[in-house]
């Protein structure tokens, strides 16, 4: 990792994603139909947005990069890192069985997380990812 790119920090992250959740609610609550299916796809794909960030990490000056390259973040690797939220999103819609997912998914994330050395999460691993602030 160069010097100018560090390792963004679990607050960063997580504010970054409940940014891009209230994107996604918005979306399900404007355009109640097709809206499930445009937060899905901004779900999968947001990473892969604006040189590697979704609306929440520009926001925030995050950014997701490949790890052995540094190259931004493609939509390729951002379906791969959100697959395990994408899913937990699909089963949402499932009383009990959707929410017990999510809740297990989210909890392994962070768990991952603060236990990994170098911070990725789950889908940081899928995706061979990682988040850098800039």
């Amino acid at each position: 990792m160069s010097e100018e790119q560090r390792r963004a920090g679990l607050l960063l992250r997580t504010a970054a994603k409940i940014i891009d959740f209230i994107l996604i609610a918005a979306a399900m609550e404007i355009i109640p139909r097709a809206g499930f299916f445009a937060g899905l796809m901004y779900l999968l794909l947001g990473d892969g947005l604006f040189d590697g960030r979704s609306l929440g990490k520009k926001l925030l000056k995050l950014k997701v990069v490949e790890v052995e390259t540094q190259a931004p973040c493609s939509f390729r690797d951002s379906i791969l890192r959100n697959s395990t939220l994408g899913l937990g999103y699909i089963l949402w819609i499932i009383p009990w069985i959707g929410w017990i997912f999510i809740s297990i998914a989210l909890a392994l994330e962070f768990i991952l997380i603060l236990g990994s050395d170098d911070g990725r999460r789950l889908g940081d691993e899928i995706g061979k990812t990682t988040v850098v602030e800039n």
